[in-house]
């Protein structure tokens, strides 16, 4: 009796995945060799579908076991930042779809605790991707020769990463204040460690000795609500008649504390934030603040790093993201009396 011939399985292709998702193959094609060109819902749309009717790509890590599956450290200040919530999520969003297990690790701000953490996570993941790191270059660069490391928010030597233009916004920010009259202005300061804080800060006073206005740097600060009071009252010493936060922890807390001290916003004092975090609009007054988006932040950098493990390319690549001034009720014109 004469055998049945084999049954050849068809090779998947990128028709078919279009398809299955009901879109174009230039729009799958697009999804799979530049995630950024499509929305985050497509991306995963088509990366989920691709696994179901087995596409074999180097863009598709296959599939594996829990046990056996790649793991990505991501490492982010701390966890009281909405805006690094945000991060997490759209971190999260990437390397599910890629296929792999996101561990979470907070340094509590701390360069030395973080140094610590990238050194050991190092031999244990496959990857790494570190948010606003506090970490010196050298120590940076020494990971990113043992893993693929790609950061946010921070330029060191020769590490990849992606840069959100928030030092664009702030100078936006300046510019608004100066165009309602304002002439003294405070620039509350983040954490002395930060590479982030240091940039803003040389964007503003560029800024503000274009403008010819005064530019005064008021402390070094933890990035909380909590320290957002101590940075209040330090603003109320100062001569100014307003301020621009680091980000929009330490402006919310500060709104707090100016309302406890009698200080009014903006009639008194105006204020500006920046990140534009979950709350930010619903403050009293709503916050005039430089819009970011943490979780594209976080699909950005995290596709960077998923890149490193599809191509033989080692080279540096910085990816810019934009930011944008959102006034709100918190900015005013000057005080006449002023």
């Amino acid at each position: 009796m004469a055998m049945p011939a084999r049954r050849v399985r068809r090779r998947v292709t990128l028709t078919d995945i279009a398809d299955a998702c009901g879109v174009a193959p230039s729009t799958v094609s697009r999804a799979l060799s530049n995630p950024n060109r499509v929305s985050p819902q497509m991306y995963e749309r088509v990366v989920r579908k691709a696994r179901e009717l087995g596409y074999a790509s180097a863009m598709i890590p296959a599939s594996r076991t829990r046990t056996t599956r790649g793991t990505i450290a991501l490492v982010v200040p701390n966890l009281t930042n909405p805006f690094n919530l945000d991060l997490i999520r759209g971190c999260q969003a990437r390397a599910q779809a890629g296929g792999f297990l996101l561990l979470l690790v907070t340094s509590d701000d701390s360069e030395e605790v973080e140094g610590e953490l990238l050194s050991e996570l190092s031999d244990a993941v496959d990857g790494i991707v570190v948010a606003s790191p506090r970490a010196p270059d050298a120590v940076l660069e020494r990971v990113a020769d043992r893993v693929p490391l790609v950061a946010l928010n921070r330029e060191a030597g020769a590490l990849s990463g992606v840069v959100i233009d928030t030092p664009v916004g702030l100078v936006s920010a300046l510019d608004y204040l100066v165009s309602l009259g304002h002439t003294h202005i405070a620039y509350v300061r983040g954490p002395g460690s930060s590479w982030l804080d240091r940039v803003r800060f040389g964007a503003l006073k560029e800024a503000a000795d274009r403008a010819a206005v005064c530019l005064l740097p008021v402390g070094a600060f933890r990035p909380t609500l909590a320290a957002g009071a101590a940075a209040a009252d330090a603003v109320a010493l100062a001569d100014v008649t307003a301020a621009i936060f680091f980000n929009d922890a330490l402006a919310i807390g500060a709104l707090m504390r100016f309302a406890a001290r009698g200080v009014a916003v903006p009639d008194d004092l105006s204020v500006i934030g920046c990140d534009d975090i979950f709350g930010a609009s619903f403050t009293s007054p709503p916050l005039t603040t430089v819009s970011a988006s943490g979780e594209q932040a976080g699909r950005a950098t995290m596709d960077l790093l998923l890149g490193r493990f599809t191509t033989k390319d080692r080279s540096r690549r910085m990816d810019h993201l934009p930011s944008q001034l959102t006034v709100r009720e918190s900015t005013g014109r000057v005080p006449p009396s002023r």
